[in-house]
């Protein structure tokens, strides 16, 4: 078992569920998983782009991406429906909780001028949205290897929950936040 997912069980839950007056375990906040999503317009013109950012999002992941296409047609960016533009992948379970181990102690340290997580990034059900500039940042990936700087976007999926449950949840599991 993650580090990370153990400190929840033993002294994060208990926490919140004081705090938000919860009764059972079962209605207290937490991970249901994380998707990672990078998007690729260069695949419409070099369909080697796709294969190679497949492949470092499966280095980060730990698991194969699933190619993405587009749902409609825009004439204006020469896009047509079910044109193969991203790559993304579900993490469950104890890879979701390792990822967001490796987020927090590796990836946002990493970051240049990293002065925290905006708090704004919440939907209205308390979900977390991390945008990230470079793939670089995570040391699985081989930066011989790489042949253009990607972004990609960390979902993190939260249970039961809302904006102010999940930004406590995830301030006590250590993830820093700028101060408003």
């Amino acid at each position: 078992m993650d580090s990370l997912q153990e400190k929840y069980q033993k002294e994060i839950r208990p926490k919140l569920k004081e705090e938000f007056g919860l009764k059972n375990d079962l209605a207290a906040p937490t991970l249901k998983k994380i998707v990672l999503n990078m998007g690729l317009a260069d695949a419409l013109t070099n369909k080697d782009v796709l294969v190679k950012a497949k492949s470092q999002l499966a280095q980060i992941a730990g698991q194969m991406p699933s190619v993405t296409r587009a749902k409609a047609a825009i004439s204006n960016f020469k896009l047509r429906a079910g044109d193969l533009i991203g790559a993304m992948v579900t993490l469950r379970g104890r890879r979701a909780w390792s990822f967001l181990t490796k987020l927090q102690s590796i990836v946002l340290p990493r970051m240049r001028d990293f002065r925290g997580l905006d708090s704004s990034k919440f939907d209205k059900f308390g979900n977390y949205n991390l945008g990230l500039e470079e793939q670089i940042l995570f040391p699985e990936v081989d930066y011989s290897k790489i042949d253009k700087i990607r972004g990609l976007v960390v979902s993190v999926v939260f249970k039961n929950s809302s904006p102010e449950k999940s930004k406590k949840l995830m301030e006590l599991l250590g993830f820093p936040f700028k101060k408003s």
